[in-house]
């Protein structure tokens, strides 16, 4: 499962141009899932997206969570974060999971999210089109892969 995080300061995705789902200060999360993902890919990614220090202390460090400054968290689907693209020019999307498999771990760790957090998750629609708006703030943007765990 591959994450990546975004710090915000705020966020929204709409579709068919009607609001889904936006939040302020917090977190955008791009979700991809593989095949072979599962149950203790969700609870790790969750304990590192909830405690992951990026929001800035009274001293401008970053060492505060979206936890410790009761941010929001916006989760969107991503396959696309698993694309190939070592061949040719067009990406190659085989690593991502099927909706079979995608949809039950996708609702799994939005849900996960939630109890962790305390908040409710806005999300997406999964598979579809969506329109995603953000101001990155910062930037800071974090690339978290549960099989890397670097």
């Amino acid at each position: 499962m591959r994450l990546v995080i975004q710090r915000v300061s705020e966020a929204s995705v709409s579709i068919n141009e009607e609001l889904k789902s936006a939040i302020d200060c917090g977190l955008l999360i791009l979700v991809g899932i593989e095949p072979n993902d599962d149950s203790k890919d969700i609870e790790w990614l969750v304990n590192k997206t909830c405690n992951l220090r990026i929001f800035d202390d009274e001293n401008g460090v970053m060492n505060k969570s979206v936890l410790d400054v009761k941010g929001g968290l916006l989760v969107i689907s991503q396959f696309t974060l698993h694309a190939r693209t070592k061949k040719g020019n067009r990406p190659s999307y085989v690593n991502a999971a099927g909706p079979d498999i995608a949809i039950p771990l996708y609702d799994e760790f939005v849900t996960e999210l939630e109890k962790a957090s305390g908040v409710k998750v806005g999300t997406g629609e999964f598979g579809a089109n969506m329109q995603v708006q953000l101001v990155n703030d910062g930037p800071i943007t974090i690339i978290i892969d549960s099989k890397r765990k670097e």
